[in-house]
């Protein structure tokens, strides 16, 4: 499998679904129908869909755990029916929401399992556990002699994701990987994956049931209905500005706006002038629209001092939220 440095650090490849249909002889409808999309080498691609619509069969024929009955998906180019589906699956990184640790091995051990296929040495194995478990937020020298019944829900979750990037796989699959964690450890997971994915990109497929994590984790997002017929395949942002139609319309909610001003943040805004004078509550640049919205309407708070550091760089009232709101276009929410 080829494999394409993306970003400062680690490997990404393009994936290309082309017509891709999945059937099963029980059935008379397909689980899958006719699905074509690219996904950019780096780039998360969340899939999303209501009960039925394929989006678990479509992640799953990546990696070929399920079978294709029409159609084909190329990785960086090669069809992965041309691939030995060992080394197939050694070179893309899985991650599934029972996480599915060994429980009688080792931290060290389970995130080894690949590299040590891969008839890796013992010292590059240790140096790379130590440096994963670095990266996903836990401790390289207490943690690798432990056993996944030592750890919570949400740490075990950091050492499958470790686990899935052992090799420097240009892929990773992830079928609700955060959704049998509480809400509070579920955001912290979300914004620790994102932010070690801007470190080492990866192509990820990310399968949610939910639309707020789509919108959240998402470069890109495939919405399919029923019957895994896709919908639509945009960006976050013109999903909600523009659904294609009443059914993406109404799975995406009616509160769309509100969800757009999720992916701005104030330092990303035209601000008003900062006036002179005290007595502005701050606000950090990194805030996003929504939240500093929700917090001036909470605490009817007038205006809001944004702040990069030490430097003020203006102030955010409602009306400024407001203006954008009222801006159609790819760089503004709506």
């Amino acid at each position: 499998m080829t494999r394409r440095r993306n970003g400062e650090g680690g490997s990404a490849a393009e994936i290309v679904f082309r017509n891709v249909t999945k059937r099963y002889a029980e059935r008379t409808e397909a689980a899958v129908r006719d699905l074509s999309l690219e996904i950019p080498a780096g780039e998360i691609c969340v899939l999303i869909g209501p009960s039925g619509s394929g989006k678990t069969t479509a992640m799953k024929m990546v990696n070929r755990l399920i079978s294709i009955t029409e159609g084909d998906i190329t990785i960086d180019g090669q069809s992965v029916k041309d691939l030995d589906v060992t080394e197939l699956r050694r070179g893309i990184g899985y991650v599934i929401q029972q996480i599915g640790l060994f429980p009688h091995m080792s931290v060290e051990d389970n995130i080894a399992t690949v590299p040590r296929l891969r008839g890796w040495d013992k010292g590059r194995i240790r140096e790379r556990v130590r440096e994963l478990l670095e990266l996903v937020g836990l401790d390289p020298d207490e943690d690798p002699g432990r056993y996944p019944s030592e750890f919570s829900g949400g740490q075990r979750q950091r050492v499958g994701v470790a686990r899935a990037m052992a090799a420097d796989p240009p892929i990773m699959l992830m079928d609700e990987p955060f959704g049998a964690i509480d809400p509070i450890t579920r955001e912290r997971l979300q914004n620790d994956f994102l932010r070690l994915h801007a470190l080492i990109r990866k192509t990820v497929i990310f399968v949610t049931h939910d639309i707020d994590e789509a919108i959240k984790m998402g470069d890109r997002i495939a919405i399919l209905r029923p019957g895994g017929v896709l919908a639509q395949y945009d960006t976050p942002d013109t999903i909600l500005a523009s659904p294609a139609d009443e059914f993406v319309a109404d799975f995406v909610g009616a509160d769309r706006g509100l969800k757009r001003l999720s992916l701005r943040r104030l330092r990303d805004i035209e601000l008003d002038p900062v006036p002179p004078g005290n007595g502005v509550t701050r606000i950090d640049a990194d805030t996003t629209l929504r939240d500093a919205l929700s917090l001036m309407l909470a605490g009817q708070i007038e205006r809001l001092l944004v702040m990069d550091e030490q430097r003020p760089l203006g102030i955010c009232t409602v009306d400024v939220i407001g203006r954008l709101l009222a801006t159609r276009g790819t760089d503004a929410p709506a």
